[in-house]
């Protein structure tokens, strides 16, 4: 489409708003109007010429047939389209048989509303066109409306015409009218203030995408292909490619069959998309509204092509409830199987944290990708993310689960570092991964990472946030280098493009658990014991009660009578307890539980005294023996967890103090040689791994692990664990060791390790210079300041 002619209609239609709606509607809801007028004059536009054969159809149908329902199959061949209109009416003519009664107008335009096919009512019910239509008639200006949108000024029709001073008008094709569609939305949302580029992806990155996606297989491409986009938004990333594979690669033999399927949560932006397809010749009910995390629309379904920009840093928790129930992932979408360090296989959950939801539509992309053999060629992906997608979350985590998933499984062929305001609505970084279940041979098991951060030209004005974009000549680059499987160095100080090739498993990591043995004081005193009254999460108001009323909290119906000044006192301290929280703070039985402890610790005090202990191992027996004697006596037994509250109250740990045993055990050489096996060591390393020879045949000390000191190591999977912990952690601390069921298998990928280049810091001969140039730029207002005397000689200063 001619640039020229583009900007004046563009220009054209934002003038309407001005023109029509400034006094009705403020400037932010411009866009409810003029956006689904747009939609709806083009559908008009397309069904004009066959409206007489639509009419005679229906005619057809009612009078002679004595349909008492319509043929919707026969009424879409007479129109020509998928979509057609069964009322007298065009917008043409409401605007010309329109008299100055607003409610006659009302009730023409919306008899012309309901004759459209159910599609297009669908669109007009997501745009509530009704709605607006009925406010601008309200208002007066509907007439105005219509006359702007018919104006013989402007072509929305598909074929050239004449304006009135006998000027051609170039006809608007479909992908004219993409165009047309998305730059609208891009100034309103712009001119909104909002996220201008939500729905809308630069037409340089969707260029670059699609030659990703389709050139490695441009010579084998099928005749009858499926493209898919999870977040559709106005399908700009569809119809792209679909144009990019009509005019790049056609067929020679027969016109390709393209089919586009999409899914939209935003109603607008889903009505755009559907019109779109409709416009375009495509089927509109391969376009689904709604939430693509929650419902899996297309479930069966194997695509060929997909292509996303999905939301990123958006939130999904209102949407957790269709995938997980508690700790259960109920879409299997979301699930991955992965060998745990052994190599036992096992389930894990493929979910990021829900405050981000991105690799959501990465994995629903991964889900519906065909299977390669007998003559498919399997899937190909291409997908827009920011930063966190590579190196979000821990070993273990969903975000690493997928990663590893998408490793592991050799479907991840490149990823390509986008440069920073490139995007209508962020300036962060962005990459596009690009993956294949099918990947040419030379790729295999191999990753490429390409930088093209540096790689753009500057716009003359910024889009938003857009302030460069990526030239022909970029594209071509980048590709270049994909295609070639190519790694680059970047000349230092320069702008070009980077590259490296990675196995896969560069990016994988063993995070392992180091632990340090725990070694405790233990001493009884009023203090300590005096901390077991009150739960450690309602400390702050269990304390405040206990100051206000004593010993008669405890009383019957105590706490009861003074809920009212309870929860009055937490709310003044801005406490915010849950329901939970609220109801164990007022049972008797919190309050009862806690002044049993002080009791047994009190009982235990004055049986075993207040000594120091420096073998919390001596001190721990003598705690046993003494309960023993008190539960003989009394019948109170406390809970292994009510003995480890009063443990933990009255011991802290203390460097010099003894080492806390956990456990003595004795090995049978069967079992010795299970262990051995299992840790892939010999009996000399098993110290490494915690255990601990006592001198006597077949025994071993574990000792408890201290939470405090307990630290983590993440190991790359292609080095030794115990060779790193023996070569990095043992002669720094002596006495760790190994958690080896621990171990969690992790990926991760990191640009900056990567390609980042460190610039040596400048001389201080330079720094001197630019100093004392400086200076002589200032007058030497440095130097009186300071008091200092400054002589320059050769370019050096001295004081």
């Amino acid at each position: 489409m001619n640039q020229v002619v583009h900007n004046k209609l563009v220009s054209f239609i934002w003038s309407i708003a001005d023109d029509c709606l400034r006094d009705v509607y403020v400037r932010g809801k411009y866009r409810d109007v003029i956006l689904p007028m747009v939609v709806l004059r083009r559908l008009d536009a397309l069904l004009e010429p066959s409206k007489e054969a639509v009419m005679g159809e229906v005619a057809f149908q009612q009078d002679e047939m004595k349909f008492t329902e319509l043929d919707e199959s026969a009424l879409k061949a007479a129109s020509g389209y998928v979509f057609y209109n069964t009322s007298k009416w065009t917008l043409k003519k409401l605007y010309k048989t329109a008299t100055n009664n607003q409610q006659i107008l009302l009730a023409n335009v919306e008899e012309y509303l309901d004759g459209f096919s159910s599609n297009v009512k669908e669109i007009v019910s997501k745009f509530n066109l009704k709605s607006q239509v009925r406010h601008m008639a309200s208002k007066d200006v509907l007439l105005d409306v219509l006359e702007k949108f018919t104006s013989p000024h402007i072509n929305l029709t598909p074929n050239e015409i004449d304006d009135p001073e006998g000027n051609r008008l170039p006809g608007l094709t479909n992908l004219g009218m993409g165009y047309v569609f998305e730059e609208l939305i891009r100034k309103f949302n712009e001119d909104n203030n909002e996220e201008a580029g939500e729905h809308f992806t630069p037409r340089e990155v969707i260029e670059l995408m699609t030659h990703l996606v389709f050139d490695p297989v441009k010579d084998i491409l099928p005749p009858v292909m499926t493209i898919y986009d999870p977040a559709c938004g106005s399908g700009g990333m569809l119809t792209e490619s679909q144009n990019f594979v009509e005019e790049k690669y056609p067929n020679p033999a027969t016109q390709r069959d393209i089919h586009l399927y999409g899914k939209e949560i935003n109603d607008e932006t889903y009505a755009i998309c559907k019109s779109d397809m409709m416009i375009k010749g495509n089927n509109p009910a391969n376009i689904r509204p709604g939430s693509t995390l929650s419902t899996d629309e297309f479930a069966g379904t194997r695509f060929d092509f997909m292509l996303s920009n999905p939301p990123y840093g958006k939130s999904w928790s209102s949407e957790q409830k269709f995938i997980k129930e508690g700790g259960d992932v109920l879409d299997p979408r979301f699930k991955v199987t992965l060998a745990d360090y052994w190599g036992n296989n096992e389930e894990a959950d493929a979910i990021p944290r829900s405050s981000d939801g991105q690799l959501l539509f990465l994995m629903e992309m991964i889900s519906k990708m065909k299977a390669p053999g007998n003559g498919a060629l399997g899937s190909r992906i291409a997908s827009v993310h920011n930063g966190s997608s590579l190196f979000t979350g821990d070993a273990g985590s969903g975000e690493s689960n997928i990663r590893r998933h998408v490793i592991e499984n050799d479907l991840l062929e490149a990823i390509i570092q986008l440069p920073n305001n490139l995007f209508y609505n962020t300036g962060i970084t962005t990459y596009i991964w690009l993956l294949s279940n099918n990947k040419p041979e030379h790729r295999r098991g191999k990753v490429q990472l390409i930088d093209a951060s540096l790689l753009f030209r500057k716009l003359r004005k910024n889009l938003g946030n857009k302030n460069c974009e990526f030239a022909p000549e970029h594209i071509a680059e980048i590709i270049q280098a994909y295609l070639d499987l190519a790694s680059i160095e970047r000349p230092a100080g320069g702008d070009g493009i980077a590259a490296q090739v990675f196995d896969n498993s560069d990016f994988g990591y063993h995070k392992v658990t180091i632990e340090r043995p725990d070694r405790r004081m233990a001493q009884f005193s009023k203090e300590r014991i005096e901390t077991l009254r009150f739960d450690k999460t309602l400390r702050e108001p269990m304390e405040w009660a206990y100051q206000q009323w004593g010993e008669g909290i405890y009383e019957a119906g105590a706490l009861k009578a003074q809920e009212k000044d309870i929860v009055k006192w937490c709310e003044e301290q801005d406490l915010n307890l849950n329901a939970k929280q609220r109801k164990k703070l007022l049972s008797p039985e919190t309050w009862k539980k806690h002044a049993t402890l002080v009791k047994v610790a009190s009982y235990l005090m004055d049986t075993i005294g207040t000594e120091t202990f420096s073998d919390y191992n001596r001190f721990k027996v003598a705690v046993d023996q003494e309960l023993k004697a008190l539960a003989k006596d009394t019948g109170i037994k406390p809970s292994t967890s009510d003995k480890n509250q009063i443990l933990n109250a009255v011991s802290w740990y203390d460097e010099t103090a003894e080492k806390v045993i956990r456990k003595v055990e004795k090995l049978s050489s069967e079992k010795l040689k299970s262990l051995l096996a299992h840790l892939a060591c010999d009996q000399d390393s098993l110290p490494d791994f915690g255990y601990y020879p006592t001198g006597k045949a077949g025994e071993y000390i574990t000792y408890e692990s201290s939470s405090d000191l307990r630290d983590s190591e993440s190991i790359p999977l292609e080095r030794d664990i115990h060779q790193f912990f023996l070569d990095e952690v043992k002669p720094h601390v002596s006495e760790a060791w190994i958690n080896l069921d621990s171990v969690k298998i992790g990926y991760e990928i990191s640009f900056n390790k990567y390609f980042y280049k460190h610039q040596p810091l400048r001389s201080m001969e330079e720094v001197a210079q630019d100093i004392v140039a400086l200076e002589r730029q200032a007058e030497g207002l440095i130097a009186e300041v300071l008091g200092l005397h400054v002589e320059v000689v050769s370019g050096v200063k001295n004081d």
